[in-house]
């Protein structure tokens, strides 16, 4: 069974990616416009209608700026935690009853012939999850917003065939930067976001003969740039003996614009 996956825009100021197999396509976030989305899925050749689901990470706006505009345009559930729907429900406008749908850590959600794992990761939101989709044969999973590694993060990882990544800041730039200190600290914080080091050795610790994409993404503007994550991430691949290309396919995302398409 075919999958495809994208980014439609991944960064600080707005997250959203799709999966699609020939009979279920779904969202995950929708942290930039509904105009944007639509543009995105035209891009693709799909329908707003067409999406079966859209699934949130959690609360804070760049993950759920466009949720209420596209699921009333386009009819389309929205899937999140209880603490995220608490949370954000005030943010997103009406949302039609039957629309509004519920996922629980470590407990499957089955979208058709796709099933969505929901994770939880350390962020400073009510209920955060990172999320697994399986189909047949394959695995996608999204891993952003994560603050610290824990050993089930790891464990959720594992086995993965396209990995989204969060490669949020080089560290010495936050330190070096022009943010004020509370702001350093919570995203150097073990509840904040990952920096391009913490990637690098993260993959080193999940690599398998199974991955085959991964996407360095949910990059900070003021404090990274796609040049340095990717060569911060390579580097610490090489000298545990990781070659890209050999083993698997590295590339970062836009903050802005749609990814390429990657099938399985």
């Amino acid at each position: 069974m075919a999958v495809k996956f994208c980014t439609i825009a991944s960064g600080s100021s707005g997250n959203s990616a799709f999966v699609g197999t020939e009979h279920t396509k779904i969202l995950i976030d929708a942290g930039v416009s509904g105009k944007c989305i639509t543009q995105a899925l035209s891009y693709l050749e799909t329908a707003g209608d067409t999406i079966d689901a859209l699934f949130i990470t959690h609360e804070h706006t760049d993950h759920i700026k466009g949720a209420g505009v596209i699921s009333r345009k386009f009819d389309i559930p929205i899937y999140a935690t209880c603490g995220t729907w608490q949370s954000m429900e005030n943010q997103i406008g009406n949302i039609s009853q039957k629309n509004k749908r519920f996922v629980y850590a470590q407990e499957p959600c089955i979208i058709n012939d796709i099933c969505v794992y929901p994770f939880a990761i350390p962020h400073d939101a009510m209920e955060p999850v990172g999320y697994s989709i399986e189909t047949e044969n394959h695995k996608i999973t999204i891993a952003t917003d994560l603050g610290h590694i824990t050993n089930d993060i790891k464990q959720k990882l594992l086995d993965s065939e396209i990995l989204l990544l969060e490669a949020n800041h080089d560290e010495e730039m936050v330190k070096n930067g022009c943010y004020p200190y509370y702001l350093k600290e919570r995203i150097l914080g073990k509840k904040g976001h990952i920096s391009n080091r913490t990637a690098g050795n993260l993959l080193c610790d999940i690599m398998s003969e199974r991955l085959k994409y991964v996407f360095l993404g949910h990059m900070s503007e003021q404090n990274n740039y796609p040049r340095l994550a990717y060569q911060t991430v390579k580097s610490i691949l090489e000298k545990n003996d990781i070659k890209i290309g050999k083993y698997f396919q590295l590339d970062t995302v836009s903050r802005y614009n749609s990814s390429r398409v990657v099938e399985l």
